[in-house]
């Protein structure tokens, strides 16, 4: 099994090192994605040896981070790419158990979940993100049938052969989503895996107008939307079929629909 780790960092000079250097415990191949950083990452990354570096000249978001990791990972052959963030909410610790699950070959995507399973030592995370992250999860699952339960989870292992069959282009936070309509249209295989709840920062901001926590739910929303009709030849029908069925769907709605 050909592995690489990719971490997305964005002015982690404070835990860069510390991070890599236990992650080199687990994984040869690492990338990091520097999404334009203006502390001292560069300097940091620039000093280790041994690790493949991505970096934007400017800020460009998370989810064009991740969609340039599953890029490399494809170009490069790898067999499966584990992401993770670089503030030290995600143990590299747990980087085994990720490949223990993936060894059995029954799954397509492998995600770190906060809230499958209490665990020792678990923070209590910022009641605004819970509750979006709970409300999105919902609504996730009800339109997909998914049956996770943390939509946000950014600690995940992908088999890379299933990343080439998805066409992620949100560069923002809510790429997650349409990465959960994608997986569910390709019908890939997807399991959890409870990870450890960390908040080291309570206060970390968003930027911009996402630190509104009404505004942040609100472009989560606009996201699922345009996700959906992006494949608006799959979910429709499923769900029209499912209203069929149970006789809740007047031929006027199905109609309009």
């Amino acid at each position: 099994m050909r592995l690489l780790v990719a971490i997305p960092v964005y002015n982690e000079a404070k835990s860069l090192s510390r991070v890599l250097r236990q992650v080199r415990r687990y994984a040869r191949d690492i990338l990091v994605v520097d999404d334009g950083s203006t502390d001292e990452t560069p300097l940091l990354l620039a000093a280790e040896e041994g690790v493949s570096t991505i970096r934007h000249l400017d800020n460009r978001g998370y989810g064009q981070s991740l969609m340039d990791a599953y890029r490399f990972a494809i170009v490069n052959d790898y067999d499966w790419l584990i992401s993770m963030d670089c503030d030290e909410q995600h143990e590299p610790a747990w980087i085994p158990r990720f490949l223990a699950m993936a060894r059995r070959d029954d799954a397509d995507i492998i995600s770190g979940s906060r809230y499958l399973q209490r665990l020792p030592g678990n923070s209590r995370p910022p009641a605004d993100r819970r509750a979006i992250n709970q409300k999105m999860t919902d609504m996730l699952n009800e339109i997909l049938g998914l049956g996770i339960t943390d939509a946000f989870c950014g600690f995940k292992a992908y088999r890379v052969s299933a990343l080439q069959r998805l066409n992620i282009t949100i560069p923002g936070y809510g790429m997650p989503i349409q990465f959960w309509v994608q997986a569910a249209r390709q019908g890939l295989t997807i399991k959890e895996i409870p990870v450890r709840l960390i908040y080291n920062d309570p206060n970390r901001y968003f930027g911009g107008s996402l630190d509104d926590p009404d505004a942040r739910l609100l472009y989560y929303y606009d996201v699922l939307v345009h996700a959906l009709a992006e494949q608006i030849d799959w979910p429709v029908r499923a769900e029209v079929a499912r209203s069929r069925e149970s006789g809740v769907m007047s031929r006027s709605a199905t109609a309009d629909l």
